[in-house]
């Protein structure tokens, strides 16, 4: 309903495991041009900004500095073979679905606030089985901003029918929790995403271990507020 408390999720590194997807496909782009392929382990220094900056950071950590042009041509090849591969190793993280019952049960509506594009963000969550629990899911490309611009967050609160006085941001890096401090909203960090250094160190709000501490802390949080 509207009006109802918002927890907003960031997707990649916090509700989905998809570092072994998007990986393969940089993987492929990076042996078509003869560099050397990423281990998945790089995951967390490559993947957050979207698709344009993982490309761009693998080809660097391969030793290659790409003209933009150029970059511009993988990128297009890389959205069409991801849409086709979307969902081939990607996996909710543990307790996620269960934790996502639990919120809506208590009366809490949910978001996607990601800067993965839009058109794969639904692919993906349509592939999950997850895509009809979400009142708004914003890409990189739903808006004219997005993360680290904390009005991704904001129009994504308000394209759910939400207040972010009533909200709360679930992420994995640096970037949500930039954007969620920028936009006044609270943040909960997990700490199995996509992050070069240790999530604990970023500031988040509050740090859970595991999904099933989740909506006892949106509720610690949300009293606060």
């Amino acid at each position: 309903m509207p009006n109802s408390p918002l927890v907003v999720f960031d997707l990649d590194g916090t509700l989905a495991d998809t570092a072994e997807d998007l990986i393969a496909i940089l993987n492929q782009l990076l042996e078509e041009e003869r560099m050397e392929t990423m281990p998945t382990s790089e995951a967390g220094a490559l993947i957050g900004a979207g698709a344009r900056a993982l490309i761009s950071r693998g080809f660097a950590r391969a030793g290659a500095e790409l003209a933009p042009e150029k970059l511009e041509a993988l990128f297009e090849v890389f959205l069409e073979r991801y849409a086709a591969n979307i969902c081939t190793e990607t996996r909710l993280y543990p307790g996620a679905l269960e934790a996502m019952d639990r919120l809506s049960a208590e009366g809490y509506g949910l978001a996607v606030c990601t800067n993965k594009p839009e058109r794969h963000s639904l692919l993906l969550l349509e592939a999950l089985g997850v895509l009809g629990r979400f009142r708004a899911i914003a890409g990189r490309d739903t808006f004219p901003f997005f993360k680290p611009d904390p009005r991704h967050l904001t129009l994504t609160i308000d394209r759910a029918g939400g207040d972010a006085a009533r909200s709360v941001m679930i992420g994995d890096s640096l970037t949500d929790i930039t954007t969620a401090k920028a936009a006044g909203v609270p943040v909960i960090a997990v700490p199995f995403g996509y992050t070069d250094r240790p999530v604990a160190e970023l500031g988040p709000d509050l740090l859970i271990e595991h999904f099933d501490e989740l909506a006892d802390a949106v509720a610690r949080v949300m009293a606060g507020r």
